[in-house]
This record gives structure tokens, C-alpha cells and sequence, in this order.
């Protein structure tokens, strides 16, 4: 099949639905949008991998990325796409094909934008870190992600998403005695002693700050819990696995030693962590955009790749069609008249 990209958003989307494309089997899609965008005579294409960067070089003052990426988490029953009345159900409807489709329509419609665009569909955002397209694209041609501001085309229900909250991960752990379960008085049981985690996690009261007038909400949480050791066994090791998800207004290492701090009385290994990124609504490319799009900008709750543009040193917001709460869901979908007015909005932005 070749991907049309004069059908209307809502029929695109429905199209690059159908095209499986879970983390890590990007590339049957990749290789439909870098056919279909190869055709377009205004744009030079560039491939990385299974991403797909096309740009205009027009020669304007200012240049905008638009970035979206082009897996899906696992399947669940919901392929093919199907249609029912203004709603397109299918996995990646919402997170986010509709986005990209709006994209790809906008990448085929603008021939000459007001500024110039890099237009950027890219594998692998759902899973681990160092398989992100972005992040590979930044490391072996860091040239095309030079811009003045980017959109990242999440799903935001049609609002402006300025920035994203950071994110880490750490095990916090308790120690204890083996003993024989019948004779458990010779021990000192691990597990038990999680009591003292979990309390201070129920106990946890997080901030909720104004990062450049916007409105964070943090949040401390166990994720998982792991210990014993055989069914006779008093354990001598449990480790509780909690999630912080920080306000952009800390850094990495502030958000370490705060969880150090919360954790004083255990051992605190940290595993995984990511930067937040500010809102960056003050620039005035961003400031144009909000107003084409209206409405009142709120703050991203979770890590999106504009942390990446952030620390490019470029303002990112987050903007595109769909209900961020349906993402990952059985029942994902995404309302056709959100794509269409999303398409018009970007299109009056990068035109004007």
C-alpha cells in the first residue's frame, strides 16, 4: 500500500492505525512516510534508522520542528481500526497517529510556510530511552534538530501541554535475618520492615508548584515490590521499586536528593531518571502558537520527548488531537473533529 496524503485527516489516521508499527517494528511505516513525503519536491528527506526527518529550506527566519513518533505500545484486540460515528477506535489512534497524521498532512499541504519546518516522525518513544529515534537523531545528526522552537504532537485533548515533569526511579530497600519460618524468632523478617516505606509513601504529601504559571503536580508512588526468598524462608531483602515524577523547577539531582531524604532510614539505589523541561510559553514563537490555538495552557503531568528539545536548548510545548487518558488503552480512540481542528490551528500557526 502507498499512504495517501491528500485523504482527510480523519481517513490518513485510520490508515496509519492499520499499519502495525509496535516499538521496534517501525519499519514497514517509516518506509510508507519516507515514500510518500520523497514525492513532495518542496522537502529533503532524511532517514535514521527508522525515523524519518523531512525539511523545507526555504531560507525564513525561524525554524520549527514538529515531531511525532510513529510506534505504538503492544496490541490489545484493537486492530483493525474501525469508525464509529465521530470516533476512530484502534491502537495509536490516540498516542499518537492522529498527530502524525495531522503532520503529515500539513508536511504535503505547506509548500511555503511562513517559517521554515522540520517535520520529524520517529521510532521507538514508547520503550526504553536509549532507543529513542529523537535521541539517536540527536546523536548522529544533530543538525536536524537545530530550531528555534519545537511541537511535540502528544495528545493533549487540543490544548497547549507546556513542558513535562521529570521522572525517576529508585529501589529502596529493607534488610533483615534469614531464619526458618518455624523458628522465625531467629530471624528479622524483610518484608515486614517495608511497612516503614509504605507508610511514609501513603504519608507523602507532594508539592503542587507554579513553574512560569503553570501548575505542577508531583507525585511519590510505589510502582512494584519484590522480596522472599522460599516458602519456609524468613526474608532477609525486600526492595520497594517507587516513581517520582518531579516538577520541572528541580533538577535530576535535586529530585535524587530529595527521595535520599524522604528515604533517610533505607538504602536507596537509583536506577533510571530524566530531566523535566519548563513550559517556555514566554517565547514568542510559542506565545503565537498559543494564541492560534486559544484556550488556557496547562502543565504536562508526565516525561514527553520536549525535555529532549529543552536540553537542546530550544522552548517545546505539547499539542495535538486526543484524550491523553485514553493512551495505552484497549478502548483507545480519538475524535475525528479534534484531528481536523488541530490540522486547521497548526496550519493558521505555521502560515501566519
Amino acid at each position: 500500500m502507498d499512504l495517501d496524503l491528500s485523504l482527510d485527516s480523519a481517513s490518513l489516521t485510520a490508515s496509519l492505525v492499520d499499519v502495525r508499527s509496535v516499538s521496534g517494528e517501525e519499519d514497514a511505516l517509516a518506509s510508507l512516510i519516507e515514500a510518500a513525503l520523497a514525492d513532495l519536491p518542496h522537502l529533503s528527506v532524511h532517514r535514521d534508522g527508522n525515523t524519518v526527518v523531512a525539511r523545507t529550506t526555504l531560507g525564513r527566519r525561524q525554524r520549527v520542528i514538529v515531531a511525532g513518533h510513529i510506534d505504538t505500545v503492544p496490541v490489545a484486540g484493537n486492530l483493525p481500526s474501525r469508525r464509529e460515528a465521530n470516533l476512530l477506535y484502534g491502537c495509536g489512534s490516540c498516542d499518537m497517529k492522529a498527530g502524525v497524521a495531522v503532520a503529515l498532512r500539513l508536511a504535503a499541504r505547506l509548500t511555503a510556510p511562513a517559517q521554515d519546518v522540520t517535520w520529524v516522525f520517529y521510532d521507538c518513544e514508547e520503550v526504553e530511552a536509549e532507543r529513542n529515534g529523537l535521541l539517536r537523531l540527536s546523536r548522529n545528526s544533530p543538525g536536524l534538530l537545530t530550531g528555534d522552537m519545537a511541537v511535540l504532537m502528544e495528545p493533549t485533548s487540543g490544548v497547549i501541554e507546556g513542558g513535562c515533569q521529570g521522572t525517576l526511579r529508585a529501589e529502596v530497600a529493607t534488610h533483615g535475618k534469614r531464619a526458618h519460618s518455624a523458628r522465625y524468632w531467629m530471624g528479622q523478617n524483610a518484608i515486614h520492615g517495608a511497612a516503614g516505606i509504605l507508610e511514609l509513601l501513603r504519608s507523602y504529601e507532594p508539592r503542587r508548584p507554579d513553574v512560569d504559571g503553570l501548575v505542577y503536580r508531583e507525585g511519590l508512588n510505589a510502582v512494584g515490590i519484590s522480596g522472599g526468598v522460599a516458602g519456609n524462608v524468613v526474608p532477609d531483602e525486600c526492595v520497594v521499586t517507587v516513581n517520582f515524577r518531579f516538577a520541572p523547577d528541580r533538577s535530576v539531582e535535586q529530585a535524587i536528593g530529595h527521595v535520599r531524604e524522604v528515604f533517610a532510614d533505607y538504602d536507596v539505589a537509583i536506577t533510571d531518571s530524566a530531566q523535566g523541561a519548563r513550559p517556555g510559553l514566554g517565547d514568542p514563537a510559542a506565545a503565537a502558537l498559543l494564541a492560534a490555538v486559544g484556550g488556557e495552557p496547562r502543565a504536562k503531568l508526565g516525561w514527553t520527548d520536549v525535555a529532549r528539545f529543552a536540553a537542546l536548548g530550544m522552548p517545546a510545548v505539547n499539542y495535538g488531537p486526543g484524550d491523553p487518558e485514553l493512551a495505552h488503552s484497549p478502548d483507545e480512540h480519538v475524535d475525528v473533529a479534534q484531528i481536523a481542528d488541530c490540522e486547521a490551528k497548526m496550519a493558521d500557526w505555521l502560515s501566519a
